[in-house]
């Protein structure tokens, strides 16, 4: 994905708010949130799964809440939450969290090279509402407990090792986790309104048994140079947030992603999408719906991913049940929306390593109720 430069521009009203790469002035700032806008063209009428897709896309379900999934002989857990996917000889598989407590953790689906599903087991059980998490290099999922003092759990997605608990990481109401590479860290969110933004530094990289919980402290403002402090306790004995002087806040922090120097992360209570640049060291405002002429195309931010194109795909907790696109020249638009069911959320988008299939699951579906979860596969023409 490539990492974008960001400059100010001046939004509606006069309000600076950094947008992009593109100068946005009022008018030319609300086109793009027009519904049915955006590199992919407009969304068609609602499939036979409720999705409205733009043409060349179709979607099917690969598995629902408390039922057996097709092929196997596995029940799909309740709540289904953050996701990723992993190559898997000529298949790949698709781990999801379980966002219930108690009993939590994350099952995973085994795909083959057409795209049969061959399999379906836990990798993790006996833990508290595993919302989001991340994929780190070394292949492996870490699944993360929103619920206060909350672990992080390394699993493995072939569900052949047993998960560890990976106390080193924090113990705090923990969302998502992106690993970046070049500096040898991860990246974690924490959902709660005046929650922080973390980097997790292993004595070894590819060994999360140790290390060091550093905690970003910044000034007041939206943008601008940043710098790292250590987290005394990471064990949480006093909450991890309030360890550090000057540590920023930020209002319920949601999905996390890493790409080319760039980390991006949502936050739920003020419907943002920050960019921390990693090697300059700042943060941005990626966008902010506050600033958007008419209706915003992007509402009830929660997790996110990215294609190779640069595109961002943002999956919305409520708003319209939709997963909007965030593109390279900050165009913002539907990709797809959910027809039928407003008690839900649409979580855990994560791309098949060639790029063609987009997994995700609406987490209460048409009941709005836990046990009701489905998750998609979406397959076409994506920009890769």
């Amino acid at each position: 994905m490539e990492r974008r430069t960001f400059l100010r521009a001046t939004a509606v009203g006069g309000t600076s708010a950094v947008l992009g790469g593109t100068l946005w002035r009022g008018a030319a700032y609300a086109a793009p949130a027009q519904p049915g806008t955006g590199p992919y063209g407009p969304l068609g009428a609602a499939d036979a799964n409720g999705i409205s897709l733009p043409a060349g896309f179709t979607s099917r379900v690969v598995a629902r809440s408390g039922r057996t999934v097709t092929g196997t002989s596995y029940t799909w857990h309740n709540a289904p939450d953050g996701g990723a996917c992993y190559a898997d000889g000529s298949g790949w598989i698709y781990v999801s969290n379980s966002e219930i407590n108690p009993s939590g953790g994350a099952s995973a689906l085994k795909f083959s090279a057409t795209g049969a599903v061959t399999g379906a087991y836990r990798i993790l059980s006996g833990t508290r509402q595993n919302c989001a998490g991340g994929k780190t290099p070394w292949n492996t999922w870490l699944s993360c407990e929103e619920v206060d003092r909350g672990y992080v759990f390394e699993t493995d997605p072939w569900g052949v090792k047993a998960a560890v608990r990976r106390d080193a990481m924090g113990r705090f109401k923990h969302e998502a986790a992106a690993a970046d590479p070049v500096r040898k860290v991860i990246y974690l969110t924490e959902d709660v309104s005046d929650g922080c933004f973390y980097r997790f530094r292993p004595t070894t990289w590819g060994d999360l048994s140790s290390g060091t919980l550093e905690v970003l402290v910044a000034g007041s403002g939206t943008s601008g140079p940043v710098s790292w402090a250590k987290v005394p306790d990471p064990s949480g004995a006093t909450a991890t947030r309030n360890q550090v002087s000057g540590a920023k806040r930020f209002n319920g922090g949601e999905g996390c992603y890493y790409a080319n120097d760039t980390c991006w992360f949502t936050t739920k209570g003020d419907n943002r999408v920050w960019q921390y640049n990693a090697a300059a060291q700042t943060v941005e405002l990626a966008y902010d719906d506050s600033l958007v002429s008419g209706t915003a195309p992007l509402t009830g931010v929660d997790n996110v991913t990215g294609s190779a194109s640069g595109d961002l795909f943002v999956a919305e907790d409520g708003g319209n049940m939709e997963i909007c696109v965030i593109t390279p020249d900050d165009v913002v638009a539907p990709f797809l929306r959910i027809a039928g069911q407003s008690g839900s959320e649409i979580t855990g988008p994560a791309f098949s390593p060639d790029g063609s299939r987009l997994y995700f699951s609406s987490q209460r579906g048409t009941t709005g109720t836990s046990s009701g979860g489905i998750t998609y596969e979406v397959t076409g023409p994506f920009r890769n």
